[in-house]
């Protein structure tokens, strides 16, 4: 799983190589020739590319001559028997001795099997690791996990096989929920169902060997960036609640299972059993004293939409605001569309308590979506998608103010785009989406403020927080300069009665 097996045939003398898919990235222990024309395909020492092994291959090399010394130093990947007695000649893992070719020529032995450990990558860890640790069977591995684990109690093989099992593969201990899955399968590149939510063993094979690509520097492997909204998700009300539930639901089952083992349960009728205390006083105690349960902010219909609209990184599992350090709240580039760079509070809790962008949503596993204009062949279509961070990771995004003549096809020949954190230029046909709106990446609060763009950002943060404190008028009126969401935060707040149809009120 982790190494590519090397296969060595012996005949009589003779040592051969086998030619495979295995060889990929490997050093050309002889010159390989073709053997129709003696042609020289690849010189010794040459690494062997996968158009060098094709190839190869297509030659109709099926295998390679090579020296004994060529062999020196190699690690066996199985155990070698004795083909007449059954002997383990040389055990697994072990380097070949330097008589032990000629062992095995003596004994008939007609085929070794080596791991290849590259040099440049110096990705022997897992070999290494296996040669320190002298436990050869599952059963003594789980009895050492148990005893580092619970070093008071004696284990027995049934006890620590019940315990490991417990740790990670059962439903009842051990729960992965769909998020972890879903991401699970994302970073791994698994394809395993959303209902699976415990560990299997290839989840387990499949983590080691990314950690090794990655301190070896291989391929797409890379270290997680902690702020980026694709490994940040809202735990939204009913999450915590259904928590909380939980919580009560155990402590109950606890007080049932303590009575019965009281009294006698023959008599017994399901009312003496079940007492709900437990469960409704929890989830009283969540409304009542929770850091996150607040008084609705109600001087004006802005302020109700907008605490409403809140996210916070404090609270229960969450940041204290003396920990919180300068990158938790700073703006990042997945904050686009998403979490408005502008309102945030001002003072301790600056950045860890911030805003939902206008159009942003938060999808079934609590990671938020911004929706985009779908682009085709440099013609933008009415068709919106909603995109959470990683979906749009790589894409180019066009902004919503770049004119479009009237079939709805870019009129500039170069954009200026975004993909990513960075702005690059690029022409209609290489983008694929387009912004739905140019309010799209500030809040609701930041977005009633005329000319937003041409203000300071410090002005701007205090205008969108002060708005909310503003008292409501007896006889209100129109403001001189607008930007049209005064009447989408009247109505979607439930502030004012909308009528159906046009009309004058009379009486009320």
């Amino acid at each position: 799983y982790f190494y590519s097996i090397e296969k060595i045939t012996l005949e009589g003398e003779k040592i051969y190589f086998g030619v495979d898919e295995s060889l990929s990235g490997q050093k050309a222990p002889e010159d390989i020739k073709d053997p129709k024309s003696d042609e020289v395909i690849v010189r010794k020492g040459r690494k062997l590319t996968k158009p060098l092994l094709k190839k190869v291959m297509d030659a109709g090399v099926k295998r390679v001559a090579v020296k004994e010394a060529d062999l020196a130093g190699k690690i066996l990947s199985s155990d070698v028997h004795d083909p007449a007695t059954g002997e383990i000649l040389f055990r697994c893992n072990e380097e070949l001795p330097l008589n032990g070719l000629e062992i095995a020529q003596e004994k008939g032995v007609k085929e070794l099997k080596f791991i290849h450990i590259d040099e440049d990558l110096d990705n022997a860890s897992i070999r290494d690791t296996l040669l320190m640790d002298h436990i050869e069977s599952a059963e003594d591995a789980i009895m050492e996990i148990y005893r580092r684990l619970r070093p008071s109690n004696p284990p027995t093989p049934e006890t620590a096989a019940k315990f490991f099992s417990s740790l990670f593969f059962e439903p009842e201990t051990y729960d992965l929920s769909d998020v972890g899955r879903a991401k699970m399968n994302y970073k791994l590149r698994l394809n395993v169902s959303t209902d699976l939510t415990v560990l299997r063993n290839e989840d387990i094979l499949a983590s080691v060997k990314y950690l090794i690509d990655l301190k070896n520097g291989l391929g797409e492997c890379s270290v997680d960036d902690i702020d980026h909204l694709g490994n940040r998700r809202v735990r939204s009300v009913g999450e915590l609640i259904e928590n909380q539930y939980r919580i009560g639901l155990v402590r109950m089952e606890r007080a049932i299972k303590e009575k019965m083992s009281l009294q006698d349960i023959e008599t017994m009728m399901p009312h003496d059993l079940i007492n709900a205390k437990p469960v409704s006083a929890v989830v009283n105690e969540f409304f009542g004293s929770s850091q996150l349960s607040q008084f609705m902010d109600q001087t004006n219909p802005l302020s109700e939409i907008t605490h409403k609209r809140r996210l916070s990184a404090l609270g229960p599992g969450g940041l204290t605001r003396e920990r919180a350090g300068f990158e938790v709240r700073d703006v990042h580039s997945t904050h686009y569309g998403r979490i408005c760079p502008v309102e945030t509070p001002e003072g301790p809790n600056i950045g860890l308590i911030v805003s939902l962008s206008t159009y942003a949503r938060v999808n079934e596993f609590g990671f938020i979506e911004t929706p985009y204009r779908l682009v085709e062949n440099g013609k933008v279509s009415d068709e919106v998608k909603f995109m959470t961070a990683i979906e749009e990771e790589n894409e180019m995004i066009a902004p919503a103010d770049r004119p479009l003549d009237k079939k709805g096809k870019f009129e500039e020949e170069l954009i200026s785009v975004r993909r990513g954190s960075d702005f690059v230029s690029a022409i209609p046909t290489d983008i694929k989406m387009m912004d739905v709106a140019p309010n799209q990446m500030v809040s609701v609060a930041a977005a009633l403020i005329p000319f937003l763009e041409h203000d300071d950002a410090n002005r701007a943060l205090m205008g969108s927080n002060m708005q909310r404190q503003a008292v409501p008028l007896m006889c209100p009126e129109v403001p001189v300069v607008g930007t049209g969401m005064e009447a989408v935060v009247a109505r979607d707040s439930g502030a004012v009665v909308i009528a159906r149809r046009s009309g004058v009120v009379e009486s009320v």
